[in-house]
């Protein structure tokens, strides 16, 4: 599983990406995904608006994720 960090969310894990590898615990939807990464980088948690895509597609926390998904997170942005 590959998840991608956009924004302030990736400044605050410190890269542009997270693998879950095979010997990984895989999370099985999307709030559980944003837990663990909570639990993990804890200002993480306190973002709160952001987006989820799976698969390219918005997600809801309920969508269930599978190992082979590419999972994007997008924080929100500020225009000028």
């Amino acid at each position: 599983m590959e998840v991608l960090l956009f924004g302030i969310a990736k400044d605050i894990v410190g890269e542009s990406q997270l693998q879950f590898t095979e010997s990984d615990k895989v999370p099985s939807s999307v709030s559980e995904l944003k837990r663990m990464i909570s639990e993990t980088y804890p200002e993480f948690g306190k973002l709160t608006s952001l987006a989820v895509a799976v698969n390219s597609e918005y997600a809801e926390d309920n969508v269930p994720l599978d190992r082979n998904d590419e999972i994007a997170i997008i924080p929100p942005v500020s225009g000028g």
